[in-house]
């Protein structure tokens, strides 16, 4: 009776180890093909970051050493080809890099991320700032500590974001004679120094305003917190679909702000009785001439900006951190 208890019990203890390792077997199986997919999601990346700036250049370096250790093939924007002393990158410029990779590290401030983001916008690829400027309203690692929330990024956790743009058209006489996007905002201001100019507003073709005054900012929710906000504007949440109109010193006290449904169509018409040249200002980097007479007409683009946060990102204790604002009462 002995001899039996004992055999049963080493046939028991041999079954379950069978189990065991079959069960470790398929789990070690699930684990790797979630590896393997995580790993696939991001598997080239592109960097990008300001030429000639020490600080972004070291940066850079960083964070392709920590690319390549993970096995990530990596395209590295060729404005950077003087800059880096580093073996065998392939460099592509910022179309190329849209076109080849699933996502762009841009390493700088703000005004570096508007940049690269109104071209990678057309583009389906993943863009995520490592900060290297001074509000980073948009590029949010850290670049002393950006290892284990990119580790978390790339491993498939993380927020997603997708920021409209604008895009802008002077139209002379009936024909389209340039046009630009913005990230954060449009403006119409004088050429060359401040000077009151003369325009109406029609929304959807229904006229709004005759406006005297130093220009116009037309806000995306993105750059409410920019060049709008300094003007006395509001702040838009990022996942408003909404455009913010915000007269620069207009010359009347009943001309205020106002936020408007991002799908419409905002007509410019400009004074023929300006005295001087205008520019419609795309994020400060692109300018587009304006005579009197043109008509300026400003919609919300199809293509969007796809941007990353780590998981733990938090809007409202970014404008905490940036303003200063109160702690909670209780």
């Amino acid at each position: 009776m002995g001899i039996v208890i004992i055999v049963s019990s080493l046939l028991i203890k041999t079954f379950i180890r069978g189990i065991l390792k079959i069960i470790t077997f398929f789990a070690n199986r699930h684990f790797m093909s979630l590896d393997s997919k995580q790993q696939s999601q991001f598997k080239t990346i592109g960097l990008i970051g300001k030429p000639q700036h020490s600080e972004a250049l070291q940066t850079l370096t960083s964070l392709y050493s920590f690319l390549q250790a993970r096995a990530h093939s990596i395209i590295v924007d060729i404005r950077l080809a003087d800059d880096l002393a580093l073996p065998k990158i392939h460099y592509e410029d910022l179309v190329g890099i849209g076109q080849k990779c699933d996502l762009a590290i841009v390493v700088g401030g703000d005004g570096y991320m508007l940049g690269a983001a109104r071209v990678l916008a057309r583009f389906d690829i993943s863009v995520i700032g490592v900060n290297r400027g001074n509000l980073g309203f948009l590029t949010d690692l850290d670049p002393e500590n950006f290892e284990q929330p990119l580790t978390e990024v790339l491993e498939g956790t993380y927020q997603t974001e997708n920021r409209f743009l604008l895009e802008a058209q002077v139209y002379s006489h009936g024909n389209l004679k340039s046009s630009s996007t913005a990230v954060n905002e449009a403006v119409l201001h004088p050429d060359k120094i401040a000077h009151m100019i003369e325009f109406e507003i029609y929304v959807n073709d229904n006229f709004m305003i005759n406006q005297r005054a130093d220009g116009l900012i037309l806000s995306t929710p993105t750059g409410s917190t920019a060049y709008s906000l300094s003007g006395g504007g509001p702040i838009l949440t990022p996942n408003l679909d909404a455009i913010s109109l915000l007269p620069m010193f207009p010359h009347t006290l009943n001309s205020r702000p106002i936020v408007i449904d991002a799908n419409s169509t905002v007509h410019l018409k400009i004074a023929q009785s300006n005295s001087t040249e205008m520019q419609i200002s795309c994020d400060s980097h692109v300018n587009l001439s304006v005579l009197p007479g043109d008509e300026v007409v400003i919609k919300k683009t199809q293509h969007k900006l796809k941007l990353l946060h780590p998981q733990n990102y938090n809007y409202f204790n970014v404008l905490h951190a940036k303003f200063g604002w109160g702690h909670k009462l209780f």
